[in-house]
């Protein structure tokens, strides 16, 4: 009876002071955690998606899906491989991934063989020898779940790792990417600045033969001439521009810097409508709240583990071997095994164990505090993504129509100003309005498709 009856109390005990329970993960977020659900909707092609349809977010989207150019696939291909931050994240998870081999071996009993000899002589008398080849056997019982919580801590902390991975992994390709579209842009206004300064060029030669024929002045054509070598100047500093972003890909991919091939900012493509998910996708997509929750996870085991640092610790130990000790001078010896229980219970630690205990709960505290904080940053994330992409979508329709205005009015003041009716200053301000909305179309555009990026990072950043 005595039998069946302590492992049932044993069990009550042991369960009641805490130290087996178990984690349980977070599963409720906020409704409301992207912000107004009907100020966002109103985004061109951005759907709010149900709890069912939440699969089909942005964030669950493969890199290749979201980046279709041939060019750039290749280059995150290559940084994926070369890349030296993702390759140590990789490290650390083979770290972690021995460390928890190591915590689940703990439940194994450990052996060590430990041969000894000695010779000894009294007072000249013949030497004496003896020996022992002993195998040694230590098993610690995990009865109050020291080895337990140890081994769940290795669990988040790889989770963590794995984690953290993902998020190097996705912020490489959006760097990349990110990099890739401005290389781009930058293409594209140094093609419209040499475009406008091949016209420039042009309006000054026609300046000087209307000056010539007495229809127009000396000041006329110095105006040209200044805006043209502006417009030259602009050329050379977008140069510059690509060759330290062009270095800054480099780094990236880890390599010395060299030119890389590329396509064009026109033919770039992108899902013309996405999903956002629901905001409980945070917990399972975005590898900085797994992050969060599992550095939660490890702090709880943490203080489990200090509960039951004040419960007693049972070892098993043995050892068995040959031996001529004791008397025995002859060869060979005799057999010899023993065995050793011991219990050690914790009576008087200066307070350590409480104080131990004390700081396992604060710093539980913590990463439960830091775990909402991550959950509010990554929701004002996909907020200001999603009003970034509406506001682009929305610029883009009213920069069309004012490139399109200006560049009717370029050409009625250019053909005014042949005919006498108009002045140069007209000309120069109507083609400086033209370039700098052209330049800002170019900016925008990348704008739209860097907050696709940032979007598809503020969603998790696609499968691994």
């Amino acid at each position: 009876m005595k039998k069946s009856i302590m492992p049932i109390i044993a069990t009550v005990l042991f369960s009641s002071c805490g130290i087996y329970t178990k984690y349980q993960p977070e599963t409720s977020v906020a409704d409301d955690l992207y912000g107004d659900k009907q100020h966002l909707s109103q985004a061109e092609g951005v759907q709010m998606a149900s709890e069912a349809e939440d699969t089909n977010s942005l964030g669950y989207m493969d890199w290749h899906e979201l980046f279709t150019d041939p060019k750039l696939q290749a280059l995150i291909e290559q940084a994926l491989q070369n890349n030296t931050d993702y390759l140590t994240a990789q490290l650390r998870v083979e770290e972690a991934e021995a460390s928890l081999l190591a915590a689940k071996l703990a439940y194994l009993p450990s052996f060590a063989f430990t041969p000894s000899g000695t010779v000894s002589s009294f007072d000249g008398n013949k030497a004496t020898q003896t020996y022992s080849i002993p195998i040694t056997a230590s098993w610690e019982l995990d009865a109050f779940g020291k080895i337990r919580n140890a081994k769940m801590q290795s669990k988040a902390v790889l989770a963590q790792n794995k984690d953290y991975q993902q998020a190097v992994r996705t912020q490489l390709i959006s760097g990349v990417a990110n990099i890739y579209y401005t290389l781009l842009m930058l293409d594209e206004q140094l093609t419209i600045s040499q475009q406008t300064a091949d016209a420039w060029k042009e309006t000054v030669a026609s300046t000087r033969a209307l000056m010539e024929a007495g229809m127009a002045n000396e000041a006329a054509v110095s105006q040209m001439e200044a805006a043209y070598y502006n417009v030259q100047t602009s050329v050379l500093s977008l140069k510059e521009q690509i060759n330290q972003t062009e270095n800054s890909l480099a780094l990236l991919l880890a390599e010395t810097p060299r030119k890389y091939e590329r396509g064009t900012l026109a033919t770039q493509k992108f899902p013309s409508s996405f999903s956002v998910g629901v905001p409980v996708e945070m917990l399972s997509c975005r590898p900085d709240v797994r992050m969060a929750e599992r550095a939660l996870e490890r702090a709880f085991y943490t203080t489990n583990a200090a509960r039951s640092a004040f419960y007693p610790s049972i070892t098993l130990s043995g050892s068995a071997g040959w031996t001529n000790s004791a008397g025995m001078i002859v060869n060979p010896g005799k057999f010899l095994a023993s065995a050793v229980a011991s219990l050690t219970q914790p009576l008087f630690a200066q307070g350590k164990l409480t104080a131990q205990l004390k700081i396992a709960k604060a710093q539980q505290e913590e990463a439960s505090l830091s775990f909402q904080q991550t959950l509010l940053k990554a929701g004002s994330e996909v907020n200001d993504a999603l009003m970034a992409y509406q506001t682009s979508r929305d610029k883009k329709v009213m920069i069309e129509k004012q490139v399109e205005s200006l560049q009717t009015a370029l050409n009625s003041t250019e053909l005014l100003m042949e005919h006498g009716t108009t002045t140069y200053l007209d000309v120069l301000t109507a083609r400086q309005s033209l370039l700098s909305a052209q330049l800002s179309q170019t900016a925008n555009r990348v704008a739209e498709i860097q907050s696709i990026i940032t979007l598809y990072n503020a969603l998790g950043g696609g499968r691994m």
